[in-house]
């Protein structure tokens, strides 16, 4: 074949670095966000925080909507809040090194019971019979639980040995303050040697150390597994009423195989304490009120506190309702760049010149990409709440089906940035906050020929087993049966498959007699 040159026109995307950058805003939660907001105003001296929003205009950009009425949309100027900043706790490791000073080793191990079939979350009981303070309380003016039982280890009066003892195996405990591991391995571990006289003499200090601990508030820390944990609480309580009968057969509850009380096996756990099933029937929510997880109000949950990217208000009082989509001001970050070093800039020559200026464009990129991200999530927002309205009024048994591919055709996008939009982004609504991929689902065939979303589906099911006998539960066949009188095609796998995802316990163990 001849050689030859030809010339050949054709168009291709670019991923130019800022649009990378625009790409990877775009799927950042708030949180990513604001650390990314942080980190670009250390590394950029263009970019500063404003009270005053950025104008838009000065980036390119068409002044965005943030604030938008279904049936008239109303063009506001953009209106943001700084990102609040979050403070790391740093962790306490003081206990492994004045053990070992004495003991010439360290060991520890975070394995967590597994108890996701326990229920109850009520605050365990004291041993003095003061009353219970709030355990959110207590935790919030106590910090971690670890510095909250080494503040109680001070007014103990032991040996230095005994006190090393006692803080090696508060610092051994995992954040639901259990024990994981046993005493002959925390004392292997942290002698280091086989000297097996050395290891005995171990044990002996941590038995003494473990009855300490566990006389320590919250009631039930220390214990190696969930059915010590129990009973110490229970025990704890018996201290203050040793006449209580209910406290009595709850200890003795306690000291079976933990299946017996999972399945609700009242006759096996009546011959097997000797006791009578009325008495076990008595006992079994007395149990299923104590903390299963000690540490608990101690990890800071509102370090988890959602907040929503975007609000949904019902503007109508009476007659047909009426939703105002708007962005949260407190998640808009409030960018600009910087006016004097700018302007110090202009006429300047010279490589470094160069470089400042790069970093001056970067600085404009960054506030203009942001202002993109939060269009783009607006824009994606208002058209899920034209096709979910339903849901936003009578709530989740109303909800269509929904999929990707929907939004991405009304408003000219690809799904995989409609995927980026809705993964970790929230929307304030009347009926609560959700993750934007809660409202996308697929659809079940009806009787009618149309499709029911499977989110609707899920919430049928659960209306279904809250109006169940509890002495007669619901079977996954019987769901399915229910669902067809309802029009609605439902396998019984798919009905068990729902029903984990809304974690409710098969038919044999919701029944009660």
């Amino acid at each position: 074949m001849k050689p030859g040159l030809s010339l050949r026109m054709s168009q291709h995307l670019a991923l130019t670095p800022q649009l990378q950058q625009s790409i990877r805003l775009l799927q950042l939660s708030t949180l990513e966000l604001s650390q990314e907001v942080d980190q670009m105003l250390d590394e950029n001296p263009f970019l500063e925080r404003t009270e005053e929003e950025a104008p838009a205009e000065a980036f390119g950009l068409d002044q965005a909507d943030t604030h938008v009425s279904l049936g008239d949309r109303v063009s506001e100027s953009a209106s943001s809040a700084s990102s609040s900043e979050d403070n790391a706790n740093e962790a306490r490791d003081e206990a492994v090194t004045d053990v070992a000073e004495s003991w010439d080793g360290d060991g520890s191990v975070d394995m967590r019971p597994d108890d996701s079939e326990w229920g109850g979350d009520a605050t365990p009981r004291q041993n003095n019979g003061e009353e219970t303070a709030d355990a959110i309380d207590l935790a919030g003016s106590s910090g971690s639980l670890t510095d909250f039982l080494h503040r109680q280890a001070l007014s103990l009066r032991l040996s230095e040995i005994d006190r090393a003892a006692l803080r090696f195996l508060i610092e051994s405990l995992n954040d639901d303050g259990y024990l994981t591991d046993t005493l002959p391995e925390l004392a292997a571990s942290l002698a280091g040697t086989d000297d097996l006289e050395q290891i005995d003499e171990l044990v002996h200090r941590f038995t003494v150390a473990l009855g300490l601990l566990q006389s320590l508030e919250p009631v039930g820390v220390g214990a190696r597994d969930l059915a010590e944990c129990l009973r110490i609480q229970v025990k704890a309580c018996l201290q203050d009423s040793p006449d209580d009968e209910v406290a009595q057969a709850a200890l003795a509850i306690c000291a079976q195989p933990l299946d017996m009380l999972a399945k609700r096996d009242y006759k096996r756990l009546a011959l097997a304490c000797g006791l009578s099933e009325a008495v076990v029937k008595a006992a079994i929510p007395f149990i299923a009120r104590l903390e299963p997880k000690p540490g608990r109000p101690f990890v800071q949950a509102e370090r988890n506190i959602i907040i929503p990217d975007v609000l949904v208000v019902n503007t109508s009082k009476t007659g047909t309702p009426k939703f105002r989509i708007q962005l949260n001001p407190d998640v808009m970050p409030k960018l600009r760049v910087h006016d004097i070093y700018a302007n110090a800039l202009r006429g300047g020559k010279g490589d470094s010149h160069a470089g400042l200026q790069q970093r001056l464009q970067e600085a404009r990129w960054f506030i203009k990409n942001i202002q993109q991200r939060f269009d783009t999530i607006l824009r994606v927002s208002t058209a899920i709440v034209e096709r979910q309205k339903n849901f936003l009024t009578h709530g989740a048994l109303a909800m269509r089906p929904l999929v990707l591919r929907e939004i991405a055709d009304e408003l000219g996008m690809h799904e995989s940035t409609i995927s980026r939009v809705t993964t970790a982004k929230y929307m304030s609504t009347p009926q609560g906050t959700f993750e934007l991929k809660y409202f996308f689902g697929s659809g079940l065939g009806t009787d009618s020929g149309s499709a029911a979303s499977s989110t609707a589906v899920r919430a049928l099911i659960k209306q279904f087993v809250a109006a169940e006998k509890p002495a007669k539960p619901l079977s996954d066949n019987q769901i399915s049966e229910m669902l067809k009188e309802q029009g609605i095609d439902c396998a019984r796998r798919t009905v068990a498959k729902y029903r984990e995802a809304l974690k409710i316990a098969p038919a044999n163990l919701r029944k009660t007699l």
